[in-house]
C-alpha cells in the first residue's frame, strides 16, 4: 500500500509499516493518481493479513488461556496443537474480519496521517510520531470492533476440528449477534484500551520508520533500497509492538471476556488486577514471540507485493517517463519558449 505524503507525494504504506518520505522506489519526485494509491491497498494489505494472521490467531490463544488450565506451553506447541486439533483452518479463524476492514483501516491512516503532517507543516521525527499518533487514535473506530469480531472467532472452538457449539457463522453474524444483546457498548468492548495502544504505537512506529530510514540511507538509486526497506519496516514494527505490548495483553482479554456468556472482568483497571494476582507481572509477555516473529513476514510480503503490483501497473516505459519527468531541465536562457520541452503529466 501507499501514502501520500504531506507535500502529495508517493511513499510506502501498511498498517505496520510507513515509509519515510525520502525513500521511495523510482517516485520520489512524482505524483501519483489517487485511483492508482487506492488499487495498491487491497493486494499488499491482504498479503499481510494471510502471512501474518496464523501468529495473530496463536497470540491471542496464549494471551487468553486460562493461568488454572494452560492449552499451550508456549508459542510453537500453540502452533502444533492448532494444526493437530483443528487443521491448519483453525490458524485462519477471524480472518475475515480484518480482510473486510483493511481498506478502510489504510485509507484512514494514511489520510490522517497526510493531513496532519500538511497541517504540522515540517517533516521532522517529532512530527511523524505527532501524525502517527493522531491516525492511530482515529482508526481506532474501525479497528476495535474489527478486532472484537476476529477474537471471539479465533477463539471459537478452541481444540475441536468442528466446532460442535458454534456461536457466530462469521465476523458480520457475531458483530451482530453483540450487537443485539449488548448495544454499541458491546460492539466497542475494548475501545479505551484500543486508543491507548494504537496512539503511541503508531507514533512510535513512524519515528522509528523515519530514523532507521535516515541511518539506512534508503534513496531511489541504491541497489539495496528494497532490502533496507524491509529491514526498517520490520525493526520499526518490533519497536512498536515492544513500546504497548501490555495493553494489547489486557485488549485481548477484555474483547474475549464473555464470549463463554460469564463476564470476568470489571473493567481495565479490574482485568489488571487480576492477571497480575493470578499469573505474576510475566502475564504481559504472553504471546509475544509470536507477536514478534509476525513483525517481518508481514511487513515483507506487504512490500513485496505493493513493488510487483507497482511495477505492473506502470511498466518500464512509465517509470523511464516518470524518472525523466523528475530530472530537472537545464538551463537554456537563450532559446525561443516555442522551442523548450515541456514536461509530460502523470
Amino acid at each position: 500500500m501507499f501514502r501520500l505524503d504531506y507535500n502529495g507525494r508517493a511513499a510506502f504504506h501498511d498498517v505496520n509499516v510507513i515509509a519515510y518520505p525520502s525513500a521511495f522506489l523510482y517516485l520520489k519526485c512524482c505524483v501519483l493518481d489517487t485511483n492508482l494509491l487506492y488499487s495498491f491497498s487491497p493486494p499488499a494489505g491482504a498479503a499481510g493479513v494471510l502471512v501474518g494472521h496464523p501468529f495473530d490467531t496463536v497470540k491471542v490463544r496464549l494471551q487468553v488461556q486460562s493461568a488454572q488450565k494452560p492449552l499451550y506451553r508456549g508459542t510453537f506447541h500453540c502452533f502444533q496443537s492448532i494444526i493437530r486439533q483443528e487443521s491448519a483452518f483453525g490458524l485462519y479463524k477471524g480472518i475475515g474480519s480484518p480482510m473486510m476492514g483493511l481498506t478502510f483501516i489504510n485509507a484512514i491512516v494514511f489520510g490522517v496521517q497526510g493531513n496532519t503532517m500538511r497541517y504540522l507543516g515540517k517533516d521532522t521525527p517529532t512530527n511523524q510520531f505527532l501524525a502517527g499518533a493522531a491516525a492511530g487514535a482515529i482508526q481506532s473506530v474501525i479497528c476495535c470492533p474489527m478486532e472484537l469480531a476476529k477474537t471471539r472467532m479465533q477463539m471459537q472452538g478452541t481444540g475441536e476440528k468442528k466446532s460442535r457449539h458454534k456461536v457466530y457463522k462469521n465476523s458480520l453474524d457475531c458483530l451482530a449477534r453483540i450487537y443485539r444483546r449488548e448495544g454499541l457498548a458491546g460492539v466497542n468492548r475494548g475501545m479505551v484500551s484500543t486508543l491507548v495502544r494504537e496512539t503511541p504505537g503508531f507514533g512510535v512506529y513512524f519515528l522509528a520508520y523515519d530514523l532507521l530510514t535516515a541511518a539506512l540511507g534508503c534513496e531511489p538509486e541504491d541497489p539495496y533500497m528494497i532490502p533496507k526497506l524491509l529491514c526498517a519496516g520490520g525493526m520499526s514494527g518490533i519497536a512498536s509492538w515492544l513500546s504497548t505490548y501490555p495493553v494489547d495483553v489486557i485488549k485481548s482479554r477484555l474483547q474475549a471476556d464473555g464470549a463463554g456468556g460469564a463476564y470476568r472482568y470489571g473493567g481495565i483497571a479490574d482485568c489488571v488486577r487480576q492477571s497480575v494476582r493470578q499469573e505474576g507481572w510475566r502475564v504481559f509477555t504472553r504471546g509475544l514471540t509470536s507477536t514478534l516473529l509476525r513483525a517481518f513476514p508481514v511487513n515483507a510480503a506487504t512490500f513485496a507485493t505493493v513493488t510487483l503490483v507497482l511495477m505492473y501497473a506502470r511498466g518500464e516505459d512509465a517509470a523511464a517517463a516518470t524518472a525523466a519527468d523528475c530530472e530537472p531541465a537545464p538551463a537554456q536562457h537563450h532559446l525561443q519558449p516555442q522551442a523548450q520541452a515541456q514536461p509530460s503529466s502523470l
